[in-house]
């Protein structure tokens, strides 16, 4: 299925079934306990999306502040752990528009982006499926095109 219609049918049944939740809901509970659901759902998710944000910020900062500060290539893993980060924060970010968007479906699958653990099964799910290195954030392949010459060198240094 190509992009455009998964898009298509996101935004066509996604309201759909938000509108079906919310008037279920409303005739169980009532109108107006169904509208401050709606809206502690939006308060609390805003609170935790802050409180998230703002920690993935400083754990970025910091992995960028190690790296810089040793060797910039030093380790695979430093770097992929950064990537992660970053998805991290979009994921955030992502919940955060979804739980602002009015609806219990919404809600739900942004809570699911809040939770530090199932957020990052997201993420490793997502490289597994997606990327060719089947979990890796970055895979390196090398070419031998070029011709090798073997021998020694000696570094001089132009104050000699």
């Amino acid at each position: 299925m190509s992009l455009f219609r998964l898009l298509f049918l996101l935004f066509l049944l996604v309201p759909v079934v938000e509108i079906y939740f919310l008037i279920t809901v409303g005739s169980v509970i009532g109108a107006w306990p169904t509208v401050l659901l709606v809206i502690a759902t939006a308060v609390i998710g805003a609170f935790l999306v802050r409180q998230q944000g703002i920690s993935t910020l400083f754990r970025f900062q910091h992995q960028l502040r190690a790296t810089r500060t040793e060797y910039p290539y030093q380790d695979r893993l430093e770097s992929e752990a950064a990537a992660i980060t970053v998805i991290e924060g979009i994921l955030i970010l992502v919940s955060g528009i979804l739980l602002l968007t009015p609806g219990f479906l919404t809600d739900a699958v942004g809570f699911i982006c809040l939770v530090p653990p199932w957020r990052l099964r997201l993420i490793r799910r997502f490289f597994r499926h997606n990327l060719p290195g089947g979990g890796s954030v970055y895979t390196v392949s090398r070419t031998s095109g070029g011709r090798i010459i073997e021998g020694n060198f000696r570094r001089e240094d132009p104050e000699d």
